[in-house]
């Protein structure tokens, strides 16, 4: 027997991110569900009491201050101590991001289950999404923003066991690649990537040389050149506007930065590229794609 209080709402399968059901359960004592699928994430935080989660073949002892994800259309059971039935809360998503901010919090079916002492600010967004718990925009909107409060108070806590080692270099990394790919345009420094990502300047640097061969410095120049390249060829913007662009406040320093690694004034490029498919023009365009590709590599 369990006692629930739960709320399903409509799908957002089509929409970024989603609440799909949330709710807080007291079970008696060995009270189970599964072994069944569910078909969008579904993640539980435990308040109190003990039990037992199975999944991928692997099964969890769990209390207090744990909580585990069951992935879509995986298979799963768990079941409520004997002694010490669990009380929990539970949240369901879905969306076109789900699985990407899953990911990029570590969670997975070899890796599903987390830790958190933020158990008072859990269950609070979870009550404010059944409080807020009928059809319309308003509504929506601030049950989903909800679930962004909740997964980002599981993320803060850095406790998923499995972003440890080479998995956590390598997710610095693609974090930091993705902080450029969409700041280059902004005066950002290395700093501030480094910022980002919450790891020192030179730890940054370390992993940065050992993945791309390059300094962080160096990664955020080429890739900033790069860009500059493509508008160089594929716009009438002024060398300033393009500087700008890329996130250079100095045209000077664009232009010396550019020479640097093109062997050319900016200017002098864009007249080469006008000059047809010349077997230099061919190198060029090369040398971006190779470059592109492997900020690519990166983020898979």
């Amino acid at each position: 027997m369990e006692k629930a209080y739960k709320l399903e709402f409509t799908k957002g399968k089509d929409e970024g991110l989603s609440v799909n059901c949330c709710g807080l359960s007291r079970t008696e004592a060995l009270h189970s569900f599964g072994p069944a699928i569910k078909p969008h994430y579904l993640i539980h935080f435990i308040l109190s009491g003990k039990g037992r989660f199975s999944i991928g073949g692997k099964e969890y002892p769990l209390e207090r201050g744990y909580g585990f994800l069951i992935p879509p259309e995986e298979l799963s059971f768990y079941q409520a101590d004997e002694k010490d039935p669990w009380t929990y809360i539970w949240v369901g998503f879905e969306g076109a991001l789900a699985a990407d901010l899953v990911s990029s919090m570590g969670l997975s079916i070899t890796n599903p289950v987390f830790r958190s002492e933020k158990e008072e600010e859990l269950y609070q967004a979870v009550k404010d999404m059944m409080e807020h718990n009928t059809f319309g925009v308003a509504n929506d909107l601030r049950r989903n923003g909800q679930l962004h409060l909740f997964l980002s108070l599981i993320a803060e806590e850095g406790a998923i066991e499995e972003a440890k080692g080479t998995g956590r270099a390598d997710h610095y990394v693609r974090q930091a690649v993705e902080f450029i790919q969409s700041n280059y345009c902004n005066p950002i420094k290395v700093t501030d990537v480094a910022d980002y990502v919450c790891i020192n300047r030179s730890y940054l640097y370390t992993l940065f040389h050992n993945a791309t061969g390059m300094s962080p410095q160096q990664f955020l120049t080429v890739f900033r050149i790069t860009k500059a390249t493509e508008l160089l060829q594929l716009t009438s913007l002024s060398v300033e506007s393009i500087a700008l662009s890329c996130g250079y406040t100095d045209p000077l320093v664009f232009s010396k930065s550019f020479r640097q690694i093109k062997k050319m004034s900016p200017s002098a490029y864009r007249k080469e590229m006008q000059k047809g498919e010349t077997r230099r023009n061919k190198e060029y365009l090369k040398q971006v794609e190779d470059f592109i590709n492997q900020v690519n590599r990166l983020n898979s």
